[in-house]
């Protein structure tokens, strides 16, 4: 990166030569707006990446959900699909990646290519959808947390403790540095994903009465009136993928590392929860997965293991299942913290945010940002709580799943806005028969995303598990218009009062080094 250093004037006029406190200056305001660079490789960032799909999270908690509430044995199926969508969005998105660099991805991309307003109401959405999940999942961590205890110490204990406990605790790991944050996620992830691993082997090893029946791939096993909504819980699964480009500026040769860690995490992402979704319909049998999944919720994964490899692996699922949630909260956590620091350092929010830790680079008023709103969040749904301790209903049925769901939202309305963004942009770039293909990939993917965005609005009722008529049904997904409005009309007004600082929307560092470059040449 380069550094400006101010000049000292003399009193005819003429610039003079920067003097050494000018240089320290400078450099330590530059190194307070920049993240550090050449702290991941395409290891550290594929793992924190998938860290946040929380791969155990989904096949204990998703999968069983998907097929209970929505009656559908296709799951495999539908993960298969999905993964073809998301890597047609990759295309494009993955390409954008190359020429944009920036922490505030989502709307770095949406603002090159769609304007510095529509930019503007994409941070506030994506602040907005990843502070939402990130904040839900405290709720089922807090939950089975205290369900352990409850069951090996004989401890009762309210499932806000141990979130509360959680939130401080990620709040410290994401002060340190972005590497040691990925090996943490690291290991924690190649634990989960190898246990999931021993259970669909023994699955197959040892499948119900159909055998190795392939029946969840028969595209027949999708019909049905929950199929909108089964797409909707599972493109849920993928969430995290579409977070490397927020790593760019903190990664070695971000042009090539992105772009491969995206479709390396979408392929893994689609490989491994369709084979595990299947392995599950295999274990209680493709005639027998749909009322097992009722009776049983996310209990279905640990009934069939405890079945196949013993109580003793089926404990062992049980902490790693919490830890693999650890580990979602913590990669959501630096998400956000990033958003924040790359909308501070624009302008979008205040100055202080677009400043980062002195010792590890971090941005630390991001992050502290997301750790008082987490605190907030579950201190309300705490107070709220009058059901006896061990009852799922607060932390569970209502902050994970509501949070949850707004987060999910929010996220594929992105998805389908950086879709339109990346064809406007290289069509702006008089680039569009060279990137003909990536364009269609791109319009092809917008266009599915948005039906999935319609499809997951009209069934809010029923992702939340709100009754018909619920004012839930359009009180949460009002969340992310009201932050999508508000966020507009912040770009209008500055637009309309600092044109200056509308410019800058999107251009990250970048506006920051030509900042720089104009206070030398014009000092």
């Amino acid at each position: 990166m380069s550094t400006g250093s101010s000049s000292t004037t003399d009193t005819t006029g003429t610039a003079a030569t920067p003097t050494a406190r000018d240089s320290r200056i400078n450099t330590y305001k530059g190194e307070e707006r920049a993240l550090r660079a050449d702290r991941l490789g395409t290891a550290g960032l594929l793992l924190s990446v998938l860290a946040a799909s929380a791969p155990l999270m989904v096949v204990a908690g998703v999968m069983p959900t998907t097929f209970g509430v929505m009656g559908m044995v296709g799951q495999p199926l539908l993960f298969v699909i999905l993964g073809l969508v998301l890597a047609l969005f990759s295309v494009g998105y993955a390409e954008m990646s190359r020429h944009v660099h920036n922490a505030g991805a989502f709307y770095a991309y949406i603002s090159r290519g769609l304007g510095g307003t529509a930019g503007a109401g994409a941070s506030l959405v994506a602040l907005v959808a990843y502070s939402a999940m990130q904040v839900g999942i405290y709720g089922i961590f807090g939950f089975e947390v205290s369900t352990l205890f409850a069951t090996y110490l004989d401890i009762q204990l309210a499932w806000w403790i141990p979130a509360l406990a959680a939130v401080a605790l990620v709040a410290a790991l994401a002060w340190l540095k972005i590497d040691l944050n990925a090996r943490v996620l690291g290991v924690l992830l190649l634990i989960e994903c190898l246990l999931v691993v021993v259970f669909d082997v023994a699955a197959v090893a040892e499948p119900a009465s159909s055998g190795l029946a392939l029946t969840a791939f028969d595209p027949d096993s999708l019909t049905g009136a929950g199929f909108g909504t089964a797409l909707c819980f599972c493109i849920a699964a993928f969430v995290g993928f579409e977070q490397a480009p927020v790593y760019a500026e903190e990664t070695s040769r971000p042009q090539v590392v992105v772009a491969r860690v995206m479709f390396l995490a979408v392929g893994f992402a689609a490989l491994f929860f369709a084979l595990s979704s299947w392995a599950l319909t295999v274990a209680a049998g493709p005639s027998g997965i749909v009322d097992a999944a009722r009776e049983q919720g996310p209990g279905l994964l640990f009934g069939l293991t405890e079945d196949r490899l013993g109580a003793g692996f089926t404990d062992v699922l049980h902490i790693l299942f919490v830890t693999g949630m650890f580990a979602a909260m913590l990669s959501f956590h630096n998400v956000v913290a990033r958003y924040a620091f790359a909308m501070g350092r624009e302008g979008l929010l205040p100055a202080a945010f677009g400043r980062t830790n002195k010792a590890s680079g971090a941005p630390g008023s991001g992050s502290l940002l997301q750790t008082v709103i987490s605190v907030a969040v579950i201190a309300a749904f705490a107070v709220t709580d009058d059901k006896p301790i061990g009852d799922p209903t607060v932390p569970v049925l209502r902050l994970f799943t509501w949070m949850g769901n707004v987060g999910a939202l929010g996220i594929i309305a992105l998805m389908a806005a950086a879709s339109l963004a990346v064809i406007v942009f290289f069509a702006r770039r008089g680039a569009a028969r060279a990137q003909a293909w990536r364009l269609v990939a791109a319009a092809l993917s917008g266009l599915a995303l948005l039906v999935i965005a319609g499809y997951t609005v009209k069934d809010f009722d029923v992702l939340v598990g709100a009754g018909p008529g619920s004012a839930l049904a359009w009180v949460l997904p009002g969340v992310i218009g009201l932050a999508a409005v508000v966020g507009l009309v912040h770009g209008a007004v500055l637009r309309a009062r600092r044109p200056e600082a509308h410019a800058r929307i999107g251009l990250g560092n970048e506006a920051f080094q030509l900042e720089q470059a104009t206070q030398r040449t014009h000092p």
